[in-house]
């Protein structure tokens, strides 16, 4: 469950990414969102990034790319050439072998995906706008559910469930705080107990405190989205690759089932960054160096080069 920031929508990039990953590995996909058509959610889904060997094989074939042509060339052999000495030559016959394909995690915001991955897929849209319950919504994501195979199925059959803004205002809904709490139970034991992956979205400043306590506490991994501002120079000199920031990601559970043991995070909060204004990347927060030509270290060192000091040593 991602908790929304009410600054910024920057949870539909993870949710655009999520829905994407699964369409472009034909993995049945339920969506449902607080508007009337849904299914026009799907048109904004990002489309994978191409590879280098393909970028660099369109800039070769250009018609003024005589001379980068050569030049990418000859940077694609002498990449060929130090790609033998870490293994990606056996690994890459595997794959081919297993004819298995890995999965995409690198997607263009700015390029939508393609008509044909969407036209024929197992891809189900739910508006939950106008309906006075949830119990529609339910009886849709059980009889999704009661489709997929069972555990040993892989994760090529592997079910998404996206819920955008469950507890939206415009729904009708929305006042039926218990219910809202039978409905994530309830969609709780059907993922548990199927091949299949839920993501619920759910703005929290619009629950009280007690109810908000409660979906945290049914959720199996718990996330929240912080924007940040557009200039904050006391950021942009703490932080390296500021400039690229869209927003933070506070991991506060992870999912352990069937366990006790906490989970111990390297990081629980990560950078939301757009890299070229079109990629999204989750990285581990980086501390900017210290400039040391200002600051008390340099007085310290001046103070202490002055001359007629008895301390000095």
């Amino acid at each position: 469950m991602i908790m929304e920031d009410t600054d910024a929508p920057h949870h539909l990039l993870l949710l655009r990414c999520f829905m994407s990953q699964g369409v472009v590995h034909k993995q049945p996909l339920l969506f449902s969102g607080a508007m009337k058509e849904p299914v026009l959610f799907l048109g904004t889904l990002p489309a994978p990034v191409s590879s280098s060997k393909e970028d660099g094989r369109h800039r070769a074939m250009g018609p003024a790319a005589s001379s980068d042509g050569r030049a990418n060339d000859e940077g694609l052999r002498i990449a060929w050439q130090y790609k033998k000495y870490f293994g990606d030559d056996k690994t890459s016959r595997a794959e081919h072998k297993d004819n298995k394909q890995e999965f995409s995690n690198d997607f263009d915001l700015r390029k939508p995906l393609e008509r044909h991955l969407l036209n024929g897929q197992n891809i189900e849209c739910v508006s939950t706008q106008d309906a006075d319950t949830l119990s529609s919504l339910q009886d849709c994501c059980s009889a999704f559910v009661s489709k997929l195979p069972r555990k040993d199925g892989g994760s090529s059959t592997a079910g998404r469930i996206a819920i955008q803004s469950l507890c939206a205002p415009q729904c009708r809904y929305f006042e039926k705080d218990w219910d809202m709490v039978s409905f994530i139970r309830s969609l709780k034991a059907m993922v548990r107990s199927s091949n299949s992956v839920a993501v619920v979205t759910f703005p929290s400043t619009v629950l009280s405190n007690s109810f908000c306590k409660r979906w945290q506490h049914l959720a199996d991994t718990l996330l929240s989205i912080k924007a940040i501002p557009d200039e904050d120079k006391d950021l942009a000199k703490l932080l390296t690759g500021y400039q690229d920031m869209v927003g933070f990601l506070h991991v506060h559970k992870v999912a352990q089932p069937n366990s006790q043991v906490p989970v111990i995070l390297e990081a629980s909060t990560l950078s939301l960054k757009l890299r070229k204004r079109r990629s999204l990347v989750l990285e581990r927060l980086n501390q900017a160096p210290v400039d040391g030509s200002s600051g008390p270290s340099s007085a310290a060192s001046s103070s202490c080069s002055s001359q007629g000091s008895q301390l000095d040593f």
